[in-house]
């Protein structure tokens, strides 16, 4: 089976309605992986897979639980690889939250992401507190997550800047990715080099 096709069949678990209500579907689940894919601690497979399911699923048999759970492996190395190469990592939704917000589904892809920060919160911001904060801004603005706190109500106001904000959330995700994951020491590319 391809990757596509593993994809269409995880998109079909995730996006059923028989999945608990606090499941996360396969938008929402991409941004979770993204954020795990980010996040400067690995987070153990057994611990994410089982949040992102809220309880086990009713899986059909032993077979397709191995393939779910293979799947969502495979697309969190697929984002990870994306993440580390040149190119900006690519949504799996169109980066606009259309005129409900609620029900786009950008909303959920950073609903997702943000789950994924809150499994290892302190990891995140241990050694780059404000940059890591300011490249999350606006993926928190586009979660609606923290809308009642009066900063972000503010921004959610203007629509010009949170369209702005929106559309830099490919380019932020390398970004952190590297933040969160180069080494400490500079990479030797930077070094100057003595002939």
């Amino acid at each position: 089976m391809s990757f596509a096709e593993q994809l269409s069949r995880l998109q079909a678990f995730l996006d059923a309605d028989d999945l608990h209500e606090e499941a996360l579907d396969y938008v929402a689940a991409h941004g979770y992986l993204t954020a795990l894919s980010i996040c400067p601690e690995q987070v153990p497979e057994r611990e994410w897979i089982d949040a992102l399911f809220a309880e086990p699923p009713h899986y059909r048999s032993d077979a397709e639980r191995e393939e779910i759970e293979s799947t969502l492996l495979a697309l969190k190395a697929h984002i990870a690889r994306q993440l580390a190469g040149d190119e900006d990592p690519e949504l799996p939704c169109d980066l606009d939250l259309g005129e409900d917000a609620d029900d786009s589904d950008l909303r959920g892809w950073c609903i997702g992401f943000m789950e994924g920060v809150f499994l290892r919160e302190e990891s995140w911001f241990e050694n780059a507190e404000e940059e890591v904060s300011e490249l999350l801004l606006p993926i928190m603005v586009g979660s609606g997550l923290f809308d009642e706190q009066p900063e972000f109500a503010e921004i959610a106001k203007d629509r010009n800047l949170v369209d702005e904000m929106i559309d830099q959330i490919p380019e932020l995700l390398t970004a952190l990715f590297l933040l969160c994951n180069a080494p400490e020491e500079k990479p030797a590319l930077l070094k100057p080099r003595h002939h």
